[in-house]
């Protein structure tokens, strides 16, 4: 119609954004997929090291924005602010086919508003955990999110509830484990015999700043009461291993310190002290006993005490169970003392681990089935080009 004006053509089909480490693996799993089933699919967006490996041309990286809590946030503002209205500048000049939202809920839903105003369909890839907080997110989400994948069960009805548009993927570290036997994963780490014991404190500087302190003190009275245990530390790669090898000897611990390895520390260890987040849910699937902590800052606990609700604990196997199986010691309970003697309870009660094992191995049935990122990326596609149609 004359003197109408049309949008532009679009330069990328699919803009992919990750903000985190978890949410890069995630998301180059997806990237991978998206080139499988659609090889010249062309992707931007923001991420790491992985979604760039798998073909997504980054113009802004993930790790300068990722955050742990309000307070540790302030630094990052600015690169978080710059991030943000690069995208959105990306959105409105090129006009993607679809926008894919990774996690990073605090970024990613205001981004999936500026795209709504544009028209630009939005698929949320791992979407925010509203079944644990702030379920108002739920309202902006049915208005501006065309569909979640969901990757938990339990979250289809929630949605569905909602108006939000949802289906249930799978979950994607199912396809991100490697197959490790528990004897190859244990070469090297522990002889025939020896228990090993891993201690995963997190991927970000401040979960290492919190949570070194309680483990490595907690290591060194496991090793006074159990002399023949062993200790192995995967250091991710989004961490520096220097200050880790640094605290360790401060610590005086016997602690391998490893460069990622972070699967084969879970698949080798009779018991893991981790902190909450993905890697519980990957160690869940390996069927190894654990026990779980996390520390905040104390404003941000406060904060994220006000806004927690109605699940049974923080750590992933305890929600998708539905129950408490692995133990949780969070902020004033994570102490090296505390943490030392549910450890030391666990490695001296044989029962008590097999009983846990068995839970976890429930637990990753619930996940469903591999080829979550291929599912996703046809749920992508089909949004991608339904809205092309319209």
């Amino acid at each position: 119609m004359s003197g109408s004006r049309s949008a532009p053509a679009a330069t990328d089909d699919v803009v992919l954004v990750a903000g985190e480490a978890s949410g890069d693996a995630h998301g180059a799993a997806l990237a991978r997929a998206l080139g499988t089933l659609a090889p010249d699919v062309r992707l931007t967006g923001m991420g790491g090291a992985a979604m760039a490996a798998a073909g997504v041309r980054l113009l802004h990286r993930a790790e300068r924005v990722a955050v742990v809590g309000g307070t540790e946030a302030v630094s990052r503002l600015p690169a978080i602010w710059r991030a943000f209205r690069g995208l959105r500048r990306l959105l409105r000049q090129a006009r993607p086919g679809v926008l894919v939202l990774v996690d990073f809920p605090e970024f990613n839903l205001r981004l999936a508003r500026a795209a709504r105003r544009l028209d630009v369909p939005v698929v949320y890839f791992v979407a925010p955990q509203v079944w644990a907080w702030r379920r108002g997110r739920l309202r902006a989400m049915a208005r501006d999110v065309s569909r979640v994948l969901a990757i938990f069960p339990f979250e289809v009805a929630l949605y569905q509830e909602a108006g939000v548009p949802v289906e249930f993927v799978g979950h994607p570290v199912l396809d991100a484990l490697p197959a490790l036997g528990r004897v190859e994963a244990r070469a090297g780490l522990a002889e025939p015999g020896e228990r090993l014991v891993g201690l995963l404190p997190g991927s970000r500087d401040a979960e290492l700043r919190h949570h070194l302190p309680v483990l490595l003190p907690a290591a060194r009275a496991l090793a006074v009461s159990e002399p023949g245990l062993r200790f192995a530390l995967p250091v991710a790669a989004t961490l520096d291993p220097r200050s880790v090898r640094a605290a360790v000897v401060t610590a005086g611990v016997p602690v391998a310190v490893l460069r990622g390895q972070a699967h084969r520390v879970m698949a080798a260890a009779d018991l893991l002290l981790v902190a909450s987040g993905t890697a519980t849910l990957e160690a869940a699937c390996y069927g190894t006993p654990m026990v779980v902590l996390y520390r905040l800052s104390g404003v941000s606990y406060r904060v994220a005490r006000l806004l927690v609700r109605g699940i049974p604990g923080i750590s992933l196997p305890n929600i998708v169970a539905g129950r408490p199986v692995v133990p949780e010691l969070i902020q004033e309970q994570a102490t090296p003392e505390h943490l030392a003697r549910t450890a030391l309870a666990l490695l001296r009660d044989e029962a008590a681990r097999a009983a846990q094992r068995a839970a976890l191995l429930e637990v990753r049935a619930r996940l469903g089935s591999g080829g979550a990122g291929l599912r996703a990326a046809a749920a992508v596609l089909r949004e991608r080009d339904g809205h092309a149609r319209r």
